[in-house]
């Protein structure tokens, strides 16, 4: 198992907390995020599916991320999300 560091673009972060704000289930949302951060701490070139040369898309629902994962560093860069569906 390889373990990554993740972080989220600024743009990222505050989308989820646009997301969080006007949702009706918002632990709905928590917990999703949530359980992106968990998921992609591990091997995360797994996760998901690819979408082009260098991101990949994970669902989670209510939840979808694109990300970038840079290997020789080990980091996961969470770059947009949205709602799922």
């Amino acid at each position: 198992m390889i373990r990554y560091t993740v972080t989220w673009h600024s743009q990222a972060r505050s989308e989820l907390a646009r997301l969080w704000v006007s949702a009706a289930d918002r632990a709905a949302i928590a917990t999703a995020a949530d359980e992106i951060d968990r998921r992609l701490e591990n091997d995360a070139s797994k996760k998901g599916r690819r979408l082009g040369q260098h991101y990949r898309v994970l669902t989670v629902p209510p939840l979808q991320v694109l990300f970038e994962v840079v290997e020789a560093d080990r980091m996961v860069r969470v770059e947009m999300i949205r709602l799922s569906g």
